[in-house]
């Protein structure tokens, strides 16, 4: 086993995979700062056209519209047209929707251009994901989704602080300019760095697949949002929602009859996606609508100014920014269960102390929230997306991707229409009992609103203790025929060479010398498969520099020992310290197309086959080869 074996590369090789995203990134920091950035401007706005703070709420509810109508598409069209090409028309229908909100004389212009900046966002958000299974290799991959979620987090939080700070020192429009100028830079980096690791096998497009997914999520979505406007009585609310469903339950049962279904709903069969999914989904739903909602209660409760209350929600911006940056890696070390058990419990915590809040409370305690809440949501969030998309197969990628940012959006816009009508009801109900005191009826309206988003903080809680430890690579829910399950078990080496979690990394270094191979599985004491360790990763220990660090940290040896000395340290650093932990494997009851397409996929020559989380053996491509060449003469005989 070379050191090219132990650490299996990208799908698709790139000089700097992080250039190759860059347009990617800035594209989805600049769609989701956008999601949250009118939240605090929509005071200014509806002053501006002369119509009420419940129909400006559309610019921030079609927003997330016409990403929900889109983002199900994302996956077909990557089969249609180059990756680049996605994105240069994603930004510039972004940048075209920008400069026309910029510049609107009107709400319905302004509305439109928020339109067309949705259709941009739709596209962006899982091509970002989808490009990072393509070229990064496995055991980056826990990081680079942890890149992911610090954009879409970071920007999500910042995007009020931004937004009032621009409001304050200009206007709103500058608001849309500003998303503009992170659009021309984009579409450079897109132009220059962007290569296109899909094939373009075009398949045929269902119109009516097409036509009952803009019904069903569009229907829903605008149901939602006509419900806060209109109320849950009403004629247009009601049909909006009864032909959203009826078309959304038609869709998915034509998915399921498809030969190539726009999206293929089969994802839901593998546990670690569902529950991920529903993890992930539950969070954003928690993140738009308490931040929907508090950077209101700044100013319309507690009077800050537009400027003050931005400022208000920095530090958790900051916060939200750090842990995002170290929660992919996290998940690397110790898998998805934990920090999401630990974040969903913080965050439900820190929204119910916020339902508390008074015009009266103190301000740090507010902000203090609004931080703990802020450790909580990304802590959870990357690890879950990660967890669900690693427990899929890798011809199931896109499709994982693509529904993962559909059920955020689509659940986003959901969940801020709902907070809107809580907020309105809240208040409602506290003017209709005699009191005029208009800052505590909106105090009321707030705690309805972030009661919801208590409400999904628990159910997510819940969904989180279904996560196992860690995702196994192309996890298999659907088990495969019994005739090529004796296969794998036939073809697959079962002497395996495995080391201990404590065993030492001289204790690796006899292994590997007295076997004559270069790497080998590390197990935990109950036997399942927690790493992999190699020659390589042994060598990197004895470096001046720590080669496990990302992009944006180096750490350097601070005791500066010489090459003698860290040898001795061999004896004491166990190989659970240094092993890589994110091990691409199959399950002994996969499917042998799926075998081989994740040793073809990874560029693997062999990889560790398990049994309930038990390493069981090892499969070689040139055992499967030499079986296939046998069975050929076979059949030719």
């Amino acid at each position: 086993m070379t050191q090219n074996e132990t650490m299996p590369k990208a799908r698709v090789q790139v000089a700097h995979p992080y250039l190759c995203l860059m347009g990617l990134y800035l594209g989805g920091f600049t769609g989701m700062y956008s999601e949250t950035a009118l939240n605090i401007a929509l005071p200014q706005l509806s002053a501006t056209f002369g119509v009420e703070i419940t129909l400006t709420q559309w610019l921030v509810v079609g927003y997330m519209l016409a990403i929900g109508v889109v983002l199900p598409f994302s996956s077909l069209l990557m089969k249609w047209f180059s990756a680049r090409k996605i994105t240069t028309f994603a930004l510039s229908a972004f940048l075209i929707g920008s400069l026309i909100s910029a510049f609107a004389p009107g709400f319905a212009t302004c509305l439109a251009g928020r339109i067309i900046q949705g259709v941009g966002t739709g596209l962006v958000l899982p091509l970002m994901f989808a490009m990072v299974l393509e070229v990064f290799p496995p055991h980056k991959i826990g990081a680079a989704m942890g890149i992911n979620a610090l954009i879409i987090m970071f920007a999500s939080a910042i995007g009020t602080t931004l937004a009032g700070i621009i409001v304050g020192a200009f206007s709103w429009r500058f608001v849309f300019l500003s998303f503009a100028l992170i659009l021309i830079v984009g579409l450079f980096f897109t132009l220059k760095f962007q290569v296109n690791p899909y094939e373009l096998t075009k398949p045929h497009i269902d119109v009516v697949s097409v036509f009952t997914s803009v019904l069903g999520f569009g229907g829903i979505v605008l149901g939602m949002g006509l419900a806060s406007l209109l109320g849950w009585v009403s004629v247009p609310t009601d049909v909006s929602l009864i032909v959203g469903v009826i078309a959304l339950v038609i869709y998915v049962r034509r998915q399921l009859g498809l030969e190539v279904p726009i999206i293929d709903l089969r994802i839901f069969t593998y546990p670690g996606f569902l529950f991920g999914a529903l993890c992930v989904t539950f969070n954003f739903g928690i993140i738009l609508s308490a931040l929907y909602i508090l950077p209101q209660f700044y100013q319309n409760s507690m009077l800050l100014a537009v400027s003050v209350a931005g400022l208000v929600m920095l530090p958790g911006g900051i916060v939200n920014a750090l842990v995002s940056m170290i929660a992919g890696r996290i998940y690397d070390a110790i898998g998805a269960r934990i920090p999401a058990l630990i974040g969903f419990a913080l965050t439900a915590v820190a929204v119910a102390l916020l339902t508390t809040a008074t015009p009266d409370t103190p301000l740090v305690f507010v902000v203090c929230c609004h931080v703990m809440a802020m450790v909580g949501i990304p802590l959870a969030m990357s690890p879950c997306q990660t967890h669900a998309l690693a427990s899929l197969p890798p011809r199931y990628s896109t499709d994982g991707s693509t529904m993962l940012n559909t059920l955020q959006q689509v659940f986003g816009a959901v969940c801020t229409a709902f907070a809107t009508f809580l907020l309105a009801s809240g208040q409602s109900a506290f003017l209709a009992g005699g009191a005029s005191d208009t800052s505590l009826a909106f105090a009321q309206g707030s705690h309805w609103g972030l009661t919801f988003s208590l409400a999904l903080a628990v159910l997510a809680f819940l969904c989180a203790t279904q996560l196992k430890k860690r995702a196994a690579a192309g996890e298999q829910a659907e088990a495969a025929p019994e005739g090529e399950a004796s296969i794998l078990a036939q073809l697959m080496k079962t002497d395996v060479f495995a080391l201990k979690e404590g065993d030492t990394a001289l204790d690796a270094l006899r292994l590997f010398t007295e076997k004559g191979i270069s790497g080998a599985p590390v197990l935990d004491e109950a036997g399942s498969l927690v790493g992999f360790v190699s020659d390589g990763d042994i060598i990197g220990s004895l470096s001046k520099q720590d080669p496990r660090v990302s992009f944006y940290a180096v750490v350097t040896d601070p005791d500066a020992r010489n090459f003698s000395d860290k040898l001795e340290l061999l004896t004491s650093l166990t190989v659970g310290e240094i092993s890589t932990k994110q091990v691409v494997s199959v399950d002994l009851t996969a499917r042998m197309d799926d075998v081989c397409a994740v040793l073809s996929q990874h560029h693997l020559k062999k990889v560790p086959v398990l049994a309930d989380g038990k390493l069981v053996g090892v499969i070689n491509r040139s055992d499967i080869t030499n079986f296939a060449v046998s069975r050929y003469a076979q059949l030719e005989a």
